[in-house]
Order: C-alpha cells, then structure tokens, then sequence
C-alpha cells in the first residue's frame, strides 16, 4: 500500500466520518441541537475540502496510484452515505431519496468495478453530469445538516438543503443510467461470449 500525502488526506477524510456522524450523539450539555449541526457541517465542509485538495495533489506532485484512485471514491461514498443516514434518522431527509443516492452510488461503483476488470474503465469515466450531481450533494448535506442556520439573515439553508439533494437525487438517476448506457454494449458483448 504506498503512503503520501494525498492518500494521507484521503484517510483523512474517512477518519471524519464518525465525527460527521457522532456529534449528534453528544449530550445536549456539552453541545446544543444548533451548535451540533453546525459542528458536524463544518467537519463534513473540511472533509469535501480534502476531497478535491488530495487529487489535485496527486496530480500536481505526480503521486497517483491505483491504490488512492481506489480508496478515494470510496471515502466519498462512506462519508456522503453516513451524513444521508443521518439526515434521515433526524427526519431532514427522505428516506427514499438517500436511497436512491446510496443505491446509485453502489451500483456505479460495481458497475465501474466490472468494467475495470474487463479492461474497459474508460467507458465509464466521470462525466459532467456526476460532477454536477457531486457539486449539489456536497453542498446540500452540511446544509441540511445544520438547518437551523440562517444565510444572511433571511436564506433557510435547510429549504435550500433540501431542494439541492432533490437536483442532486435527480441528477443521480439520469447519471447511472447515462453510465449504463454508455457501458450497455460492453455488458451485452460479454453476456454473449458467456452464453
């Protein structure tokens, strides 16, 4: 396993997962209601952060490898599915629309998975209607996360939350199918030769 300084930001980024998580579970002597969500908003913000910073990194120092482009997405997917389970168990989320979030994001995954093993992993690189669907998600959670807060005085992020994951949920179908039919007639080609 080879150790960077990206990949250093990348198990960053899953070690802020239980404190994105666990700041709810505090006692409410040590932290309000209020001051939680915005504490578990800000960890979740610097971990999005460490997202971009540690690829960009990568890329700039010439120091990626199959291990980070491995472990980074799945960074992603643990740290956006545990703030959605969150969400959801605090009722700011429909439970129908994390998972449609979560369960596209497992089958992209084992469908990029597949294809990797196929040698055909281009077919399903990013495109920018994933990086649209990334930009909403990431900046709907930490406002649903900290609802109660107040944009310059009159803008209530938990409404905006709430309509960016919609965008982003939307966005998500219309991306794993983009995906599935882009790598349609791979799947096909290779039930063929299996039959």
């Amino acid at each position: 396993m080879p150790f960077n300084f990206p990949i250093l930001l990348t198990w960053l980024r899953v070690a802020l997962i239980p404190l994105v998580v666990g700041v709810f579970y505090l006692p409410d002597t040590w932290l309000s209601p209020f001051e939680k969500g915005v504490a578990s908003s800000l960890v979740f913000i610097i971990a999005a952060v460490t997202d971009w910073f540690d690829g960009f990194l990568a890329r700039r120092w010439n120091q990626t490898s199959s291990f980070g482009a491995f472990l980074d997405p799945v960074a992603d997917k643990l740290m956006v599915a545990g703030a959605l389970l969150v969400l959801v168990e605090f009722d700011r989320v429909n439970a129908v629309v994390a998972f449609v979030i979560i369960g596209r994001e497992i089958t992209i995954s084992a469908l990029r998975e597949w294809m990797a093993l196929i040698g055909a992993s281009k077919s399903v690189a990013v495109s920018s209607i994933g990086k649209i669907k990334t930009a909403a998600q990431m900046t709907a959670i930490p406002l649903l996360l900290s609802p109660d807060f107040v944009l310059l005085n009159y803008i209530d992020s938990g409404l905006i939350g709430s309509w960016l994951l919609l965008i982003a949920a939307v966005l998500t179908v219309w991306s794993m199918f983009y995906y599935l039919r882009k790598a349609w007639p791979l799947i096909k080609e290779t039930s063929e030769k299996l039959s």
